[in-house]
């Protein structure tokens, strides 16, 4: 049986693994938090274990490995704050994770990262993700990294704003809305890491973007939803750089938030030049679908 360890296991993305997880009698996991309170909600099964581990406590991480052949890192931020920020939260934890996983004698490290990372990027996240990849495919064992763009799903935030900004009878959009997305169903992407998960032999080193079917603009994708609600949604446009300029004076007086780093990302385009679903043998989840779910 395969056993695989899940950081971040009580995110979205982690909770929506584990209920794929639940189900299944070939695979166990254990969930690692860092504090006893997200242990609470987490989906329970025989197949399921958990762990409360903190990435300062080496010790703790060891223990919480012992015995797994594959870890999936989803740990990460998009938002800084006055205690985290992108290189304690995005490098650093992975950077433990790495140590901890190698000290343990794990085979295979997959990393969810982001469509646009780049450690040599002028974004901080961007930056930030890139330099936690190279962490991970520069291991002394197996590093898959899955770049993910959008993810949509009932209890992801980005599949509640969208049917909340869809919700209101007009909305402004950064740009007008302009920029092209590929959301991704969240269950395509518990399939996908369970797929690379169950590699009998991993390569030593592969970086995939895995983007969902089809291209829409985020205007397109507001409308798209609005009209599955029986709801009509006039879009309007705030200039990207405006809301850069107010973005960056607001860090004067408060750290993290919604910065220009932030919006940068939020508006980038999700095109990839090659789709991993394929490498990866899995089916995507049209986009129509998807958005029914969080109706």
């Amino acid at each position: 049986m395969t056993r695989i360890a899940i950081t971040g296991a009580n995110s979205a993305v982690g909770n929506a693994l584990l209920t794929e997880l639940a189900g299944q009698t070939d695979t166990s996991a254990v969930a690692i938090v860092r504090r006893d309170g997200a242990l609470d909600g987490l989906p329970s099964a025989p197949s399921i274990t958990t762990a409360v581990a903190r990435y300062e406590d080496g010790d703790a991480l060891r223990a919480a490995l012992d015995g797994v052949s594959c870890v999936v890192h989803l740990a990460g931020i998009l938002f800084e704050s006055k205690t985290t920020t992108y290189q304690s939260a995005n490098v650093e934890t992975t950077r433990a994770l790495v140590e901890a996983a190698t000290d343990a004698g794990g085979r295979h490290l997959i990393f969810i990262s982001s469509i646009g990372a780049d450690p040599a990027s002028p974004n901080g996240y961007f930056q930030s993700k890139g330099k936690a990849e190279a962490l991970v495919t520069g291991a002394s064992f197996a590093g898959t990294v899955i770049r993910t763009p959008l993810l949509l799903g009932p209890e992801m935030a980005g599949g509640k704003a969208l049917v909340r900004t869809a919700s209101q009878g007009s909305v402004k959009t950064l740009g007008g809305g302009a920029h092209t997305l590929r959301p991704l169903d969240v269950d395509d992407l518990s399939a996908a890491i369970l797929a690379a998960a169950a590699q009998d032999e991993p390569a030593d080193a592969a970086v995939h973007d895995l983007v969902g079917p089809a291209g829409v603009t985020y205007r397109a994708l507001i409308e798209q939803m609005a009209g599955l609600l029986g709801k009509e949604v006039a879009v309007g446009s705030t200039p990207i750089w405006l809301a850069k300029l107010g973005a960056g004076a607001a860090g004067l007086f408060r750290q993290g938030g919604m910065t220009p780093d932030v919006i940068d990302v939020i508006t980038s385009s999700e095109d990839v030049p090659h789709n991993a679903d394929g490498d990866l043998a899995i089916t995507l989840t049209p986009l129509t679908v998807t958005l029914q779910k969080l109706v």
